[in-house]
């Protein structure tokens, strides 16, 4: 016997936007939607699918949990009978406007129930409205997302919280292929490896400096895992660079590095740490890539000092302490196995979202007393992972502030391998609202 489907219900008072959630989520023009509040009254129920999990949406009428009068009444008693049988809850609220008392009853009223309820809080479909989003967790409920159903922003943050204990019922569809760009300087072994990573001559490999100049990438499947590696040509300074060919190169590289999900930045462990190997670094820490650093050639290191090694790099690249160091050898393949597991750690970190009341119970426990005071921390975005900072005022953090802070996420949260992108805005007050 087939199992029923699990059920999400749609719940917030009148006018907050829970028919037009209701459409967004299930991809039709099923209820009816207008500025006239009340204007849904019995149960909608329609069917979704999303990440391979196929679940019930219930739009219910607005509740005003403290009305007496005959039609709110029959409304509550309809969505009851839903809330009853869900298996995780909405609960939508009007971004734009203030707290109200029945906003309150109904938060109150749902955590009661005892089930799985996530606040989205709607139409915040503009940046500058974001930061009203906060404002909200006064209402006692952990798990707040802000949404625009309108335009279809934040809905997938918000659904795969909601399903995320759902029943696949399909094949889930294949992972995307992690990008990963090698980049470096020119004749510091990026071809050769490409060649030991993908296990055949895929690219070109002469002691001539400057041989790639198109950047040749391929496909590798491993641990069911798939990766697309990309050679790219040798990044020389700008006042070195004088053939069109090679200009044309190096800007290619510098765009393969902006699509990459990862990068390696292979280092020649026979000459050391250089200064150009920092700038080309920089140029992928500033695109927020993911990065590890691959310290080839480490066959023909005399003495062979890895930590002594990996000291000298973190000072001469301080602002990469976030990223694994690896030392391989591209001609015998030594090492060379580990980097699919490091891109595979580094790329998941880049992709880590942390739920905005882990971020506040962190804050919480740091008891962060100097100017500004930090009111607020929530994840913005991944790839790079993005935090924004509500202050109390609109100077920014301090740079030792935002390093402390910086560092304490990586101590719970972890994230090697990844860039953490910290952003800071002020909460203004009700009285100026």
């Amino acid at each position: 016997m087939e199992q029923p489907l699990p059920s999400v219900v749609i719940v917030g008072r009148p006018n907050v936007g829970k028919s037009t959630l209701f459409n967004a989520i299930t991809g039709r023009r099923r209820a009816i939607v207008g500025d006239e509040p009340g204007i849904t009254r019995d149960r909608l129920h329609g069917e979704a699918l999303y990440a391979g999990r196929r679940f019930q949406v219930v739009d219910t009428g607005g509740l005003l949990p403290s009305e007496s009068a005959d039609l709110p009444a029959q409304i509550l008693k309809q969505a009851r009978v839903a809330l009853e049988r869900a298996a995780h809850i909405i609960f939508l609220i009007d971004g734009r406007s203030e707290i109200t008392a029945a906003d309150r009853d109904l938060a109150q009223l749902l955590r009661r129930l005892g089930k799985p309820v996530s606040l989205a809080v709607n139409k915040i479909d503009v940046p500058a409205r974001e930061e009203l989003v906060h404002d909200f967790h006064s209402l006692g409920i952990p798990d707040v997302f802000a949404v625009s159903a309108e335009h279809h922003l934040g809905l997938d943050e918000l659904l795969e919280h909601v399903t995320a204990g759902f029943p696949l019922s399909q094949p889930p569809p294949p992972a995307p292929a992690i990008r990963v760009a090698i980049i470096g300087r020119p004749n510091v072994g990026k071809s050769t490896l490409l060649n030991a990573l993908v296990g055949q001559q895929r690219a070109i490999v002469s002691p001539t400096p400057g041989t790639t100049r198109d950047a040749v990438d391929e496909t590798v499947v491993r641990d069911g895992v798939p990766y697309v590696f990309v050679d790219t040509a040798g990044i020389r300074r700008k006042g070195k660079t004088r053939l069109m060919a090679e200009k044309l190169s190096v800007m290619m590289a510098r765009r393969h590095i902006r699509l990459a999900d990862v990068a390696l930045l292979v280092l020649d462990a026979a000459e050391g740490v250089v200064g150009l190997d920092a700038a080309i670094a920089g140029y992928a820490h500033q695109q927020g890539r993911a990065l590890i650093c691959c310290v080839n050639k480490w066959d023909l290191r005399s003495g062979r000092d890895r930590p002594a090694f990996e000291r000298l790099l973190r000072g001469e690249l301080k602002f990469l302490d976030y990223a694994p160091v690896a030392f391989v050898s591209a001609l015998t393949g030594a090492g060379v196995p580990r980097l699919f597991e490091l891109v595979r750690e580094a790329y998941r970190a880049a992709s880590q979202r942390i739920p905005t009341g882990e971020l506040n119970r962190l804050l919480a426990e740091l008891k962060v007393q100097a100017e500004p005071r930090i009111l607020y921390l929530t994840q913005a975005s991944v790839r790079p992972p993005t935090f924004v900072v509500f202050t109390d005022r609109p100077e920014p953090l301090h740079f030792s502030r935002e390093r402390y802070l910086v560092n304490r996420i990586r101590e719970r949260f972890g994230f090697q391998g990844a860039p953490i992108v910290i952003k800071t805005r002020v909460r203004r007050s009700r009285a100026r609202r």
